[in-house]
């Protein structure tokens, strides 16, 4: 293993470097969130915020009726899909609870940046 060492000056430099590019990069998040129909929200979102229970959702999965990703063993679904669930009525609930969905995943976005930028 090499050891580097490197003056406490230059470090602070690198360091305030970092930070720059780290605050540019959370600046440019909300323009990427804006699009909310391509965030992904989880099982347990769509299922709270719709008000139907976790097995409608599965048997919906297992007909085929929705797209979806599963990553360590999570299912995500688009907002895209979810409105299309809902315009196409095989979820049956109303817009209030999508726009109920959206807003919480907004909410929740600016949560973990608010977070992230303080860390």
């Amino acid at each position: 293993m090499d050891v580097i060492t490197i003056e406490s000056k230059a470090f602070l430099e690198l360091e305030a470097k970092i930070n720059l590019i780290a605050k540019f990069v959370n600046e440019q998040q909300p323009s990427i969130i804006e699009n909310l129909d391509d965030t992904w929200v989880d099982n347990y979102d769509v299922c709270s915020f719709l008000k139907i229970s976790e097995r409608t959702l599965q048997r919906i999965r297992s007909k085929g009726l929705v797209s979806y990703s599963v990553i360590s063993g999570k299912s995500y679904y688009t907002i895209t899909e979810v409105k299309r669930m809902l315009t196409q009525h095989i979820i049956r609930s109303n817009e209030e609870c999508l726009l109920e969905l959206i807003n919480n995943h907004k909410e929740s976005a600016e949560r973990r940046k608010v977070n992230k930028s303080a860390k």
